[in-house]
């Protein structure tokens, strides 16, 4: 299986001025656990996920101060819509996270997670559980 089969294609993109508030509000909304970060000074992409914005409110960081671009991961490893899910996990497992950004030749097309991984290699989404009782 194919990243681009289990990819989210919901990328929500904000910019390195949000406050984690408002990304925080943003990635709620629209259910996902990552934003993607584009600064159009630089021309790049880092990513802000939701265990950057726990860690900062549990840091005592105040959330309606706090801007996006101070808690973006700007190196970021990107995965092609081709990869295989074995190579997203093998680069999550190596880099030590939880989301990719999914990069076409035009830009983000998706984010894929563990948990999309997960969900597409779980043995009880190809088949019914059987209760015991």
């Amino acid at each position: 299986m194919l990243v681009r089969d289990a990819m989210s294609t919901v990328v929500l993109t904000i910019g390195p001025t949000h406050t984690l508030r408002q990304a925080a509000r943003l990635m709620s909304a629209r259910r996902v656990g990552a934003a993607v970060v584009h600064d159009p000074d630089t021309c790049g992409l880092g990513i802000l996920t939701e265990r950057d914005i726990l860690n900062a409110v549990g840091s005592g960081q105040n959330p309606d101060i706090e801007t996006a671009s101070t808690h973006t991961t700007t190196d970021v490893v990107f995965a092609a819509p081709t990869w295989t899910l074995e190579e997203a996990a093998e680069a999550m497992t190596h880099g030590g996270f939880r989301h990719l950004i999914v990069l076409d030749g035009n830009g983000p097309v998706g984010v894929v997670s563990v948990r999309d991984i997960i969900r597409c290699w779980s043995p009880a989404r190809r088949r019914p559980v059987e209760l015991v009782g």
